[in-house]
């Protein structure tokens, strides 16, 4: 296609786009002959260690239960003042829920800013939700020419 075009992102513009947190899709990996499981998610940035943090919720009749020990891919995407932006994340999710207070993924949960979005169909105090870290086993991004 003529006019396509596209550059890498640096890193320094990588965390300033990411932040310390906001929205994106995660995807679940499945049977090779089923798409993937794809979720939009809120998520906290914590860019000193590069590391991803989720809080997912467990409705009743969700798959996810089954799903978070597959690997998964993270899309954060957007148009910023300096346009189009990309970050795609692959890698595996660790859950933080049972490790102690003072462990330093704990710690670092607490420094970043996952954004509270109400999609329920219930008060958020009656779903169960884990918290997750995922470090990043590849990490690009990409952003328009301009």
């Amino acid at each position: 296609m003529k006019g396509l075009r596209w550059v890498q992102l640096p890193e320094n513009e990588r965390n300033e786009f990411l932040g310390t947190g906001g929205t994106g899709v995660l995807s679940f990996t499945k049977d090779v002959d089923e798409p993937p499981a794809s979720l939009p998610v809120s998520y906290g940035y914590f860019e000193d260690a590069g590391h991803f943090y989720f809080r997912l919720s467990f409705p009743p009749g969700s798959d996810k239960e089954e799903l978070v020990d597959n690997q998964v891919s993270f899309v954060v995407y957007g148009e910023t003042d300096d346009g189009w932006r990309s970050v795609v994340v692959t890698g595996s999710l660790e859950e933080l829920t049972e490790l102690p207070e003072k462990s330093g993924a704990v710690q670092r949960m607490w420094a970043v800013t996952i954004p509270t979005v109400e999609i329920f169909d219930r008060p958020r105090s009656e779903i169960e939700f884990h918290d997750f870290r995922l470090v990043p086993d590849t990490i690009t991004g990409r952003k328009e020419p301009t």
